[in-house]
């Protein structure tokens, strides 16, 4: 049954995580008010899966059991479902920032794959396993965390190699029951305020870290597990127009002695598919993140627009700004047309499901995490220098100051002056205040650093084939007999010669089955 906000937030009071904040130890992380505007963000997945206008994004029915499940919990089986995910993270993260939930639905889809190619490799109902997870987080509509970064200790040196093994998450003892895990997981989104953890391996292992090749579903409080937060956000600042009301909280989660059952159990030791499960999920959450910074980005446009406006000034006939704010645009739909490239081109795994093209998605990605500071950059020369000048806004009601503020810092006769300082503050605290600096952080690290993704793009992409076209142009010219006929299957998305239908045509990816 799909929840709403409210009721997710009433459910996070069934758990009794140990969780700490500030140095605090936080008793109801459902009544906490540092943690609120995290909550906050997670509770718009929920409310816009019930809502009117966007239930048809949000609320999808999964085609293998015919149930209506939130979008973060749907497996993705066609190129439209990935099209409609990324706009759905879009969509999201324009109302709260960023969502954070649709990480719990890039992982799910990363494991059902994983787990599928390990009973094809001699499994013994693994994917099985999964998918009655699956069936239970679907059917009470849960909220997964993320635990896949590491804490990694010394980086020059394999899992296996650390002088701290705690600094990987790993197997301890293996009983007939399940398994004991240890280790740190040191970046976690949204950790106080989920139900559970999907456990991952960060990397590719090795056979002698296989130990350390774990993935598994823990409920947030079960025993041995320490959460250690920061705050969502911006909570009770009257500066913070807007991460007063949403933000994100990130946690280092310590496992010690940590009992898991097999059932809940999906990956102990078998290193081989390491490797496919990271870069699976890289290439899911990079496909996610494109869409939420597009979202992010759609607020940076209409601020800066509202704020223009406020000064006195009309962007359409102003040529430096609307250049400017052409420059904005150009961004934030260049990386998201890397996003639909990547839907569109999606390729289907043996499981069944469609992953976006790595190679679009990657290029999304980076040009996503390189350019959030280019971003900020316009944001803040069409905005003026008033966005970080601007008093607190507790001079607003300072009966000393509060009325030669609003005579002198007024723009337009017809705008009141406490609506432009209210557009001022909120282009401040996205781009120019410590959460500001935090988005900029997580958008450039968040899903992997750009060099990880430039390792994916290189390593997916046909290199060869652009070798060997201009070696037979130059050999033997375009015309020679041998030259074949031209195909596009050469291209990033492989797509076939005769070209792609729509999304809403294709009754099946309109790409070739990825080995």
């Amino acid at each position: 049954m799909l929840m709403t906000a409210e009721s997710y937030r009433d459910s996070l009071r069934r758990y009794r995580p140990k969780v700490f904040v500030n140095g605090d130890r936080v008793d109801s992380v459902a009544d906490e008010a540092r943690f609120m505007p995290g909550i906050n963000a997670i509770g718009v997945t929920y409310d816009f899966a019930q809502a009117e206008r966007s239930r048809f994004l949000m609320a999808p029915t999964d085609t293998r059991t015919g149930k209506t499940v939130n979008r973060f919990l749907h497996m993705n089986r066609s190129t439209t479902d990935l099209l409609h995910k990324l706009e759905a993270v879009r969509l999201v993260c324009q109302e709260s920032g960023c969502a954070q939930r649709y990480l719990t639905q890039d992982a799910l889809n990363a494991i059902y794959q994983a787990t599928w190619r390990m009973d094809q490799d001699g499994g013994e109902g693994v994917h099985d396993r999964f998918l009655a997870y699956l069936d239970r987080v679907q059917d009470e509509d849960l909220t997964l965390g993320v635990a896949m970064t590491d804490a990694k200790g010394d980086r020059s040196k394999r899992p296996h190699q650390q002088a701290n093994p705690n600094t990987y998450l790993h197997i301890k003892q293996r009983r007939p029951d399940g398994i004991v895990i240890e280790g740190t997981k040191a970046i976690v989104t949204a950790a106080p305020y989920v139900h559970e953890f999907l456990v991952m391996p960060c990397r590719n292992m090795t056979e002698a870290d296989k130990d350390f090749a774990v993935c598994c579903a823990v409920p947030v409080d079960a025993e041995g597990i320490t959460i250690i937060a920061r705050p969502a956000g911006r909570p009770g600042e009257a500066a913070a127009k807007f991460s007063n009301k949403y933000g994100q909280s990130t946690g280092v989660v310590v496992f010690e002695d940590v009992f898991v059952p097999w059932d809940r159990v999906f990956m102990a030791g078998e290193w081989q598919h390491s490797q496919f499960l990271t870069t699976s999920y890289a290439a899911h959450h990079r496909h996610s993140c494109i869409g939420a910074r597009a979202g992010f980005g759609d607020l940076l446009i209409g601020a800066g627009m509202l704020m223009t406006e406020a000064n006195g000034l009309d962007v359409a006939n102003v040529p430096h700004l609307r250049a400017r704010m052409v420059d904005l645009i150009k961004i934030v739909e260049g990386f998201f047309a890397c996003g639909v490239a990547s839907s569109t081109y999606g390729q289907v795994d043996p499981s069944g499901l469609v992953e976006p093209e790595r190679i679009y998605a990657n290029i999304g990605k980076l040009l996503m995490s390189t350019q959030i500071y280019e971003m900020h950059r316009v944001a803040h020369e069409v905005s003026g220098g008033l966005i970080v000048a601007l008093p607190g806004p507790e001079e607003d009601h300072n009966p000393e100051t509060a009325g030669l503020l609003s005579d002198v810092l007024r723009g337009r006769d017809d705008i009141p002056y406490d609506k432009r300082m209210d557009v001022a503050r909120m282009i401040e605290d996205l781009t120019a205040s410590g959460q500001a600096g935090w988005y900029s952080l997580i958008s450039l690290h968040g899903g992997g650093s750009p060099e990880a993704m430039g390792l994916e793009i290189f390593r997916s992409y046909p290199l060869q084939d652009k070798v060997d076209l201009v070696a037979r142009l130059l050999d033997r010219g375009a015309l020679a007999d041998d030259a074949g006929t031209p195909s596009r299957d050469k291209q990033p998305g492989r797509c076939c010669v005769t070209g792609c239908e729509t999304p809403e045509e294709a009754a099946q990816p309109p790409a070739r089955v990825r080995s």
